[in-house]
């Protein structure tokens, strides 16, 4: 009973739980927590060195990462904390709206693997790996054959689809309304050595872009963040030339209403129709709107 008190001190802590639950479903290496749990890596370290000091967590060696799992002690049956595994399963099993939300990071951290170690399907379901082979790669190789065009990216985040876009582009205005958030995408930037990006600070229905000035808007995940998604669109057909072309990538429709309160989400996604009406009601013709990717059992889809 020494280490009792110890040990319950050590789950009163709610990101420790929401760790050890994390690596229940998933090895993950640090950058992969970091990413699921929305907090800093020194944090993800700090709390894991805990769990692992108590027999909780332990590494793994997989290829060239160092993965954290669930200590094999705490899922045997007849291992020193399977009574404790049991408690904590019943307990960290109930759904709630920080669950879904790390339930859909590590979903996007799955994604992210299987695309940079690609699996392909042949015959009767055969897997085959495929070293090498990137989502990544083929999107900066087929960039290659545009245009180099003038190209808007509206509510840019961080910068990692500018920076792409960026690539092939003659050169790319970045807007976004957080000022820090722009800081970061700049230094990226800076040290990826691309330099034909112009960083400004703007809201979507009021981006500091000037009239026909670009020939490419992108909105990119960002539309279901605006009050106002017509104003928004109506905005991208200010700036556009014409023949330019607008492309919206954004979730369909979903019931995942933790996205509001967890990460600012003003609309849950939005259907063919609704969509298709809202682009052609700012202005724009010849309106295509397909689904971007689909996963089994992902809520949030493209």
């Amino acid at each position: 009973m020494s280490d009792a008190p110890a040990l319950l001190r050590l789950l009163g802590d709610e990101t420790r739980l929401r760790l050890i639950r994390v690596l229940g479903l998933e090895p993950l290496n640090v950058s992969e927590l970091t990413a699921v749990l929305g907090v800093a890596q020194s944090g993800v370290s700090r709390h894991l060195g805990l769990l692992k000091d108590a027999g909780l967590v332990e590494e793994q060696k997989a290829g060239t990462f160092i993965v954290h799992r669930l200590h094999s002690d705490v899922r045997a049956p007849g291992g020193r904390h399977a009574g404790l595994w049991a408690w904590l399963q019943a307990e960290l099993g109930r759904r709630t709206a920080e669950t879904k939300a790390d339930d859909a990071r590590l979903a996007e951290v799955r994604r992210l693997r299987k695309e940079s170690f690609a699996e392909h399907r042949t015959g009767e379901e055969r897997r085959q790996l495929v070293p090498g082979r990137s989502w990544a790669a083929w999107s900066r190789a087929l960039g290659l054959l545009l245009p180099a065009v003038e190209v808007a990216d509206l509510g840019c985040g961080e910068g990692y689809l500018t920076i792409e876009a960026a690539r092939w582009a003659k050169r790319v205005i970045a807007v976004d309304h957080s000022k820090d958030v722009l800081a970061r995408a700049r230094a990226l930037a800076a040290r990826r050595k691309i330099r034909n990006i112009t960083w400004k600070v703007g809201d979507l229905d009021h981006a500091p872009v000037p009239n026909a000035s670009v020939d490419v808007v992108l909105l990119s995940q960002a539309l279901h963040h605006a009050e106002d998604p017509g104003a928004v669109l109506s905005e991208a057909r200010r700036m556009l030339r014409p023949g330019g072309r607008l492309v919206v990538l954004d979730l369909r429709r979903h019931d995942e209403a933790w996205v509001r309160a967890t990460l600012g989400d003003r609309w849950l996604g939005f259907d063919d129709d609704e969509l298709r009406t809202l682009i052609a009601g700012a202005g724009f013709d010849d309106v295509l709107v397909r689904v971007g990717a689909r996963r089994s059992g992902d809520p949030l889809r493209c």
